[in-house]
């Protein structure tokens, strides 16, 4: 696949439209292509901005005081009155720097906030694109010492593997995904039937993790070691958050275990 087709596909890709070929095609195709990475990310994002339900914001109380001392009276006295006009003229000034700068403060937390909802979305629907045939696992092993050689050379970081299995989480494998618009390490744990699909990748310091719920997956973020995690899965809110626990207490896999 190239750049033209993912541009022809990329919407049903999102909308996770495409067959299960289509779909590992283009993902392979985006995982190795920065233009490509770029665009998913951009049209992801603005999937999120498109879904705020709290855009609409009522006019402050001094607004409204100012607009209506602009009321045609006001502004028929304004013409006969030059000074008066003069400090219409001034007031209406100060309201729009106000209002500016109130704006502006509004638009990056929302940008802010966006950007976190945006990524929420994204790996949920990486977690659910996985669950197709064929997608979930490259390097198929319980072994911890075999996963984690095998994403050296693959991506630019050392990721975290751990082995779970004495507190309900057993290892099933890993593989390449891109979330948050570059190549991520994506573990895969199962709990009972449950899939629980552990992104990671290089980031620094996030605000502490809060269980979120979306289409049915709940989603847990959270930092450590230099890397930024987001589990996603199936399973009961509480069996995540004790997953995230465990994840972050249990040792992880070294190069030098694995020989």
């Amino acid at each position: 696949m190239n750049c033209p087709d993912v541009r022809l596909l990329l919407h049903a890709y999102l909308d996770d439209e495409l067959d299960a070929a289509d779909s590992l095609s283009l993902t392979r195709h985006v995982a190795g292509c920065a233009a490509c990475k770029q665009r998913v990310r951009m049209y992801t994002q603005l999937r999120g901005h498109l879904r705020e339900a709290d855009l609409y914001r009522s006019a402050p109380e001094a607004l409204r005081a100012r607009i209506a001392a602009q009321s045609p009276r006001a502004r028929e006295e304004a013409v006969t009155s030059p000074r008066r006009g003069w400090n219409f003229a001034l007031a209406a000034l100060a309201a729009l720097f106000v209002i500016a700068t109130a704006f502006a403060g509004w638009q990056t937390l929302q940008l802010r906030r966006q950007a976190s909802g945006s990524l929420i979305v994204e790996a949920v629907n990486d977690h659910v694109r996985a669950l197709l045939p064929g997608h979930l696992i490259d390097v198929r092993t319980s072994d911890q010492h075999t996963v984690k050689p095998w994403f050296d050379g693959r991506v630019d970081f050392s990721p975290q593997v751990k082995d779970l299995s004495a507190q309900g989480f057993e290892l099933v494998g890993g593989r390449l995904d891109v979330l948050d618009g570059r190549q991520v390490a994506a573990l895969v744990y199962r709990r009972h039937l449950h899939m629980i699909n552990l992104f990671q990748w290089p980031g620094g310091a996030v605000a502490p993790a809060r269980p979120q719920t979306r289409d049915g997956y709940h989603v847990l973020a959270w930092q450590g070691a230099g890397l930024r995690f987001v589990a996603v899965s199936s399973v009961a809110e509480g069996d995540l958050e004790a997953f995230a626990r465990a994840f972050r207490t249990a040792p992880a896999a070294t190069r030098e275990a694995a020989h």
